[in-house]
């Protein structure tokens, strides 16, 4: 077990640091009733955020629900999990359940899954205390503020941070440099994780610490993930690489995908059916971790993965660059084109008065005949852009063509408007401190025979 997991704190009197935040969730969770709003938690990552929940979950005697996994942030799984656990008395003997939801924050980006709006009806619902947890309490949502209470963690002190660590060297029976104490809680920036981190990587396999072993766990040199899934195809022994994984800051899910989207350019069929096997047993480890929500198996399924494609790769690497997943590409490209589909049902539901579901099952076909007949009319009357256009005409050059043209179009009447207001304005009639006009001229802006009638 990695020692962020291991010495996680028990109780809200283990927490390090931000004492006013730990204060406010326990007078929160002390006179908890259903009239009070969702606790959301922000700050940077590592600082205790996720700790403190767990800890005042724990001294409360609450059961935790979590939820933080991308593929459980859909309308479906959000209500099935988070929803039941929120409206349900807790089968264990505890008394309430804590709905926890970590990377609030995240939840914009899944919008027209319905993620966002099922965390409000949730809410709305909940006879279930509930906190989130976020990095940047500005990404969320205005609906997502106005339903919950703020409470902001800081980064901590390094000087905050050497006690944990020295806790731990102590427990590990390590003997730790005091000057390699100070140098890994300056490293590490206030991030208490990062700090934990560091201090296992520089010490497996040793029984002491001095700072010559910091070279390889610092923060500021952690490995990048093209380095990680690069060394493990040249078969990086086996320390290095749980290492690497500790630094780098994907998740293992990530690492596999990553691994499964270079593993073709192995040298032979029998090296890449034997990573696929281990890839395939690493799996069944993520897959256990999202469904009892216990990420301690993270590990094992990080060890599984990086240490059979070593031993698959037997050394010779691949001859190719490391490449990002191929799907990765077009499940982005799918995502865009649904949040752009989102946007534009929501502005023409506004814009015609029509509910969006009626408006998609219903009108959106002949909305799109009547856009195809006339695009740059539409263009005009709905503002479309160039991605929204594409939508109807399916041709992202004829899409660009409309809409530049159109613009290019307003941008001239706006100009024949503005020399126009100039003319306008020059044969307006003349102030007190004007000159006279000359007596030979002739007010051409003016109908025969009233020139002189002001």
């Amino acid at each position: 077990m990695d020692w962020a997991e291991k010495y996680r704190p028990q109780h809200l009197s283990d927490i390090v640091g931000n004492s006013s935040a730990i204060r406010q969730m326990y007078e929160w969770a002390r006179d908890w009733s259903r009239e009070k709003k969702p606790l959301v938690l922000y700050g940077k990552p590592g600082i205790g955020k996720t700790s403190s929940a767990y800890a005042l979950a724990n001294d409360m005697n609450w059961e935790v629900v979590e939820l933080n996994a991308s593929d459980q942030r859909t309308k479906s799984a959000l209500e099935r999990v988070a929803g039941s656990g929120s409206t349900t008395a807790s089968l264990s003997g505890a008394s309430r359940k804590l709905i926890l939801l970590d990377e609030a924050d995240n939840l914009h980006g899944q919008a027209d899954r319905g993620g966002a709006k099922a965390i409000i009806e949730i809410i709305a619902e909940s006879k279930q205390p509930m906190i989130l947890i976020a990095n940047d309490y500005y990404a969320l949502s205005k609906e997502l503020k106005a339903a919950t209470e703020p409470v902001q963690f800081r980064a901590l002190q390094a000087r905050s941070i050497v006690p944990r660590l020295r806790h731990i060297c102590a427990a590990e029976n390590l003997a730790c440099d005091p000057a390699a104490l100070d140098e890994i809680a300056n490293r590490a920036s206030g991030d208490m994780r990062a700090a934990v981190n560091m201090l296992y990587a520089a010490a497996i396999g040793k029984d002491s610490l001095t700072m010559d072993d910091l070279q390889t766990s610092a923060k500021d040199e952690r490995s990048t993930i093209f380095e990680l899934i690069g060394e493990a195809f040249k078969g990086r022994r086996d320390a290095d690489l749980i290492r690497m994984a500790l630094e780098v800051e994907d998740t293992p899910d990530t690492i596999a995908q990553w691994l499964e989207g270079n593993i073709d350019q192995m040298p032979d069929l029998a090296s890449q059916a034997k990573g696929y096997a281990y890839l395939s047993r690493a799996d069944e480890y993520i897959g256990r971790t999202y469904r009892r929500q216990y990420y301690t198996l993270w590990r094992y399924a990080s060890a599984v993965m990086l240490l059979g494609i070593a031993d698959a790769a037997g050394g010779h690497g691949i001859h190719s660059r490391i490449m990002p997943p191929a799907r990765w590409q077009k499940m982005a490209s799918s995502r865009k084109q649904k949040a752009i589909r989102a946007g534009l049902t929501r502005k023409l539901s506004e814009m015609m008065h029509i509910p969006e579901n009626l408006l998609r099952e219903e009108f959106f076909t002949a909305i799109s005949l009547l856009v195809e007949a006339d695009p740059a009319a539409y263009v005009r009357e709905f503002q479309l852009d160039a991605d929204e256009l594409v939508l109807f005409v399916h041709d992202k050059a004829l899409a660009t063509k409309v809409v530049k043209g159109v613009a290019k179009e307003e941008k001239d009447k706006a100009k024949k408007a503005s020399r126009k207001e100039k003319t306008l304005k020059k044969g307006q009639k003349p102030r007190d401190d004007d000159p006279p006009d000359e007596p030979d001229e002739v007010r051409q802006d003016l109908p025969p025979g009233q020139a002189t009638l002001f």
